[in-house]
């Protein structure tokens, strides 16, 4: 096992958090991305990634339903 080096640990970009949610919505990660998203991942960043990542499901599930019903 690796010593967690406290000082190195750098704070990922928005963009970055962005994926790493995209990446926990379809259930696909590896082990250590996701050891490393723990360590440097923001949390106002994933907050905000989450609300942004939930709009954008509910938009996709309003519009394919609007579609299928026809209205």
């Amino acid at each position: 096992m690796k010593p967690r080096e406290s000082n190195t640990i750098r704070n990922r970009s928005f963009l970055a958090t962005l994926a790493a949610v995209f990446w926990s919505f379809v259930g696909l990660r590896r082990r250590a991305d996701y050891e490393k998203d723990a360590t440097s991942l923001n949390p106002f960043y994933v907050i905000g990634a989450g609300l942004i990542a939930v709009a954008m499901f509910i938009a996709v599930l309003l519009i394919v339903v609007r579609m299928v019903v026809g209205g």
